[in-house]
């Protein structure tokens, strides 16, 4: 007898479908367990198991480009986006993500096109903050790209979607109620 071959009574098939119900069985305990488990801990637990950090879900976007080569001055015309940005961002789950941004120019006193992009991004930064588009806890950065002489502006709701679903149901519960 190898090791291979499986006793008399017991094929090999019948190991496989113990072990795949015994999975299932163990799954639908976690499943039932986990409804009277805090979810915003259960969610943060599984992020940091995995390193995750949550990423705001993107809902708008927009350029500010026109920069002129090697340089983070910002350009003319920022008001139009300053507008969006302090229309989308009242909300204060709103996350303001920067991404500066290079076609090949670079910094000159010293030569990086990473700190120059990146110097784009903080300029546009202060400008929101400065003109109360954003606060400053609103505003996080990106690595630099390349691509264009612009900052890129992503509108992500970083808000608490469990919140939101919570606050809804009992409205959906009451008006089911009444008829």
């Amino acid at each position: 007898m190898t090791r291979f071959d499986t006793a008399p009574g017991r094929p090999l098939w019948l190991t496989t479908l113990a072990d795949i119900s015994l999975l299932l069985v163990g799954f639908f305990v976690f499943l039932q367990a986990a409804q009277a488990v805090d979810r915003r801990a259960l969610t943060a637990g599984i992020r940091a198991g995995f390193d995750a950090e949550p990423i705001p879900m993107t809902l708008e976007r927009a350029v500010v480009d026109g920069f002129a080569p090697g340089s983070a001055a910002l350009p003319r015309g920022t008001a139009n986006t300053v507008d969006f940005v302090r229309e989308a961002a009242a909300d204060r789950r709103i996350a303001v993500t920067l991404t500066g941004g290079t076609d090949g120019d670079v910094d000159p006193a010293t030569g990086s096109a990473a700190i120059l992009a990146t110097d784009r991004a903080r300029a546009v930064a202060a400008l929101l903050v400065r003109e109360g588009a954003v606060t400053p806890a609103q505003v996080a950065f990106a690595p630099p790209g390349i691509g264009g002489r612009g900052v890129h502006i992503d509108l992500g709701f970083a808000g608490d979607r469990q919140a939101v679903a919570d606050r809804q149901a009992p409205v959906a519960a009451s008006n089911g109620a009444d008829q």
